[in-house]
């Protein structure tokens, strides 16, 4: 049972890095941009949602909703503020240059906020869970939602992107930015929906990963942040499939490395796989190859 048992708790852990990694590819996909700050917003959603609900006294639903729209403002702010600027700049490194900037400055704005103490985050489900197999398997009330969640979402996200027009305005972004502005398509507002739907679902990754590891700081956004960035370079960077598929993996790989191999090599593991990916199939494993024009 112990071996269900770690899968479970990595499907758990890899739904909240597949969430993240659905904004990173999100971005990335059709901005053509890493949003370095991302990891960071999902900090901001875990304090604004704990002080919802010990400041405030809103129920934990009612509170993950305003981590949601706050997220949401903040991640339209980013892009306005921080991103379109840099846009048309000459070089990438740039824009890379600001993201990890805008990372520094949401971290330093907790850290005079709220301090550097860690705070305690009370879990925002209620449910016990499930007991199986006579007790000798239990699966959290956290885990059981955050796997839904993580399922829900994905399937959303791509009906919204195929089925729907700002999804289809989207898509033509990604694909021909300069074409789809021609063909009369709010190239800015498409962008900014991006970076909207991104913090969005960074927020609920803040929530649901507060949840189930119950301590918030200015800095928990950050190394969750970075091992999402590596799912989705590992399932395929602007694939919404490839980065559910690669925080799942990540998520698996990182709870079996702490239980069979080393705790301490847990994160260790996680890099070296990004690394292997890159040397077997640069383009991750549901990543295109794309044919730069000349």
């Amino acid at each position: 049972m112990s071996f269900v048992s770690y899968l479970i708790n990595g499907l758990s852990l890899g739904s909240v890095y597949a969430l993240i990694a659905l904004g990173y590819t999100m971005v990335y996909g059709i901005a053509k941009m890493l949003n370095f700050a991302h990891g960071d917003v999902i900090m901001i959603g875990g304090y604004v949602a704990l002080l919802s609900m010990t400041n405030a006294g809103l129920s934990p639903l009612l509170a993950t909703l305003i981590s949601i729209v706050i997220c949401t403002v903040l991640g339209i702010v980013i892009e306005r503020v921080a991103y379109r600027p840099l846009r048309n700049a000459t070089s990438s490194l740039v824009v890379l240059i600001t993201a990890i900037g805008v990372s520094y400055l949401l971290q330093n704005v907790a850290l005079l906020l709220f301090g550097a103490n860690a705070q305690t985050f009370p879990s925002v489900i209620s449910w016990k869970g499930l007991s199986l197999a006579g007790g000798k398997l239990n699966i959290s009330g956290e885990t059981f939602v955050t796997i839904l969640v993580c399922i829900v979402i994905m399937v959303c996200l791509m009906l919204f992107v195929q089925k729907t027009k700002p999804g289809q305005a989207m898509r033509a972004v990604s694909e021909d930015r300069g074409a789809a502005l021609l063909m009369g398509i709010n190239v800015n507002g498409t962008i900014a929906l991006t970076f909207a739907i991104g913090s969005g679902l960074a927020a609920i990754a803040g929530v649901l990963l507060c949840s189930a590891y119950p301590s918030l700081t200015p800095y928990t956004g950050a190394m969750p942040g970075i091992k999402a960035f590596v799912a989705a370079v590992f399932g395929g960077i602007g694939s919404i499939q490839g980065a559910f598929i690669g925080g799942l993996l990540l998520g698996v790989i990182e709870i079996f490395g702490k239980a069979y191999i080393s705790s301490q090599m847990a994160d260790a593991i996680v890099f070296a796989v990004l690394i292997i990916v890159l040397l077997v199939k640069p383009t991750g494993l549901l990543g295109k190859k794309i044919q730069e024009k000349v």
